[in-house]
């Protein structure tokens, strides 16, 4: 579900970004949302617009490998012509499997659940039940990140199947590699190996075919090492794209780091050293601050409620001098977050951001018992709840203790009389993980539901 709370980085960088590591890129895609500028004749027209974005420019950042230092360049939002180009049209039979939407995992209702989308590219129609198979896998791999790890239950997983005429991805294994796929992701983007991009709008097509899509993983078909992670909004209404080869051990990561911007409202822990010093305002992003240890604790500003405890991604959390693309005049919470390179894990204050953007988009209670209806005293009214979670229950206000704890009731059970009337039984749940200490976080991590008997 969308609860959108926007959030908007401040830098010397003119898009919106993403970090990067190990040879992976990330894309920042501010510019997908501007509106197309109209030819004489055509204003408003939908072929104007395509033609519009195809020519809009892209803000990247990448690593060349493994530890190297981050550069920026900038690629079309489209897929180059001379690789788009279609070899043939799908068969009949290709276009009907073409678009549809399955279920990975299915956790509740998408208005209660976070729900994230895999695109598969360069699988062709004989090659989907392949592409499930790579998503199952790499959700798995995802989910066993803290702190997905511990809130699986709040994300529901679909596929979307796009059916390519060729299989594999352009640029793989070299260069001159050139397949015809049905979103356009090719390696060497900008002449950059290790950078996967795609088609952007394409993907937007096949996104809107699934339900309420808040997070979008593209998984293109190949052994390779590289992907790319676009930070934007789109017309659907999903934050971010991140594209992955689908076979590579390390893949993950991008999609991982990715939601640390698009769910976690994180900035980037790494600097460029030929940027120098921050000048500027108070970050907006909640890891990243002008002010010292010293200073956040007297101010009680930020983390400061972490500030000295041991950190999941090591050392202890404090204010480490180096980040949101600056190497002064901007302090980190720790030293080396998967904020700053991927493969480490969330640090103490980015775990509480992320549980805090995982309950933005989902709830800490959620039901397939219908509300829009009055329900029976004997009927059956089942909940769901996060691990851990407490959870409430009310007749007319007042608490049955009793029952406290339970995820299926029924009305009578709890006590509603048989005398005619209407009465109102409510659900309470709330998530008391110590993972989040901001109070003001914390009011995120409650949920209820109220139904009508009919005594």
């Amino acid at each position: 579900m969308r609860r959108r709370i926007r959030s908007r980085i401040r830098s010397r960088i003119p898009l919106r970004t993403a970090a990067v590591a190990g040879g992976i890129a990330l894309a920042a895609a501010a510019a997908m949302t501007a509106p197309a500028t109209a030819s004489p004749g055509a204003s408003g027209s939908a072929a104007t617009a395509d033609a519009a974005s195809s020519q809009r420019a892209l803000d990247v950042e990448y690593f060349t490998g493994p530890g190297g230092h981050p550069r920026h360049t900038e690629v079309p939002a489209a897929t180059p012509e001379r690789l788009a180009r279609a070899a043939r049209s799908l068969s009949a039979k290709e276009a009907a499997a073409d678009g549809q939407v399955g279920s990975v995992v299915d956790n509740g209702t998408t208005a209660d659940k976070l729900d994230v989308v895999f695109i598969g590219d360069g699988y062709t129609a004989g090659q989907q039940e392949d592409f499930h198979a790579d998503a199952r896998s790499k959700w798995e791999q995802m989910s066993a990140v803290q702190p997905y790890a511990s809130y699986k239950d709040l994300f529901n997983v679909w596929t979307v199947d796009a059916v390519s005429n060729q299989s594999g991805v352009s640029g793989d294994p070299s260069k001159d590699v050139v397949k015809d796929t049905a979103l356009g992701s090719y390696f060497w983007c900008d002449g950059i190996e290790r950078l996967l991009c795609v088609d952007t709008a394409k993907v937007e097509s096949y996104a809107a075919k699934a339900p309420q899509a808040d997070l979008v993983v593209v998984l293109s078909n190949s052994t390779k090492y590289g992907g790319a992670g676009y930070t934007l909004t789109s017309q659907v209404g999903y934050d971010g794209i991140a594209t992955a080869a689908s076979d590579h051990a390390d893949s993950d990561q991008i999609a991982v780091h990715e939601t640390g911007h698009s769910l976690g409202k994180l900035a980037d822990e790494y600097f460029y050293p030929e940027y120098g010093t921050y000048t500027g305002a108070e970050p907006d992003e909640s890891n990243a601050t002008k002010l010292s240890a010293a200073q956040l604790t007297a101010q009680q500003k930020k983390w400061y409620r972490w500030i000295g405890q041991t950190s999941p991604d090591g050392g202890t959390v404090g204010a480490y001098e180096g980040g949101r693309y600056y190497p002064k005049g901007i302090n980190r919470p720790t030293d080396n977050s998967i904020m700053r390179t991927l493969g480490r894990e969330f640090s103490l204050p980015g775990r509480e951001a992320m549980i805090a953007g995982f309950y933005r988009h989902a709830s800490a209670l959620s039901s397939r018992t219908a509300t829009a209806t009055a329900v029976k005293r004997s009927a059956g009214i089942a909940v769901d709840v996060p691990k851990g979670a407490s959870l409430k229950w009310y007749v007319d206000g007042a608490e049955v203790t009793a029952a406290n704890g339970k995820t299926s009731v029924t009305p009578a059970g709890l006590g509603v009389p048989s005398d005619g009337t209407t009465h109102k039984v409510t659900a309470k749940a709330t998530d008391g993980t110590s993972a989040v200490k901001d109070p003001a976080l914390r009011k995120l991590l409650s949920g209820s539901r109220t139904w009508k008997v009919t005594g």
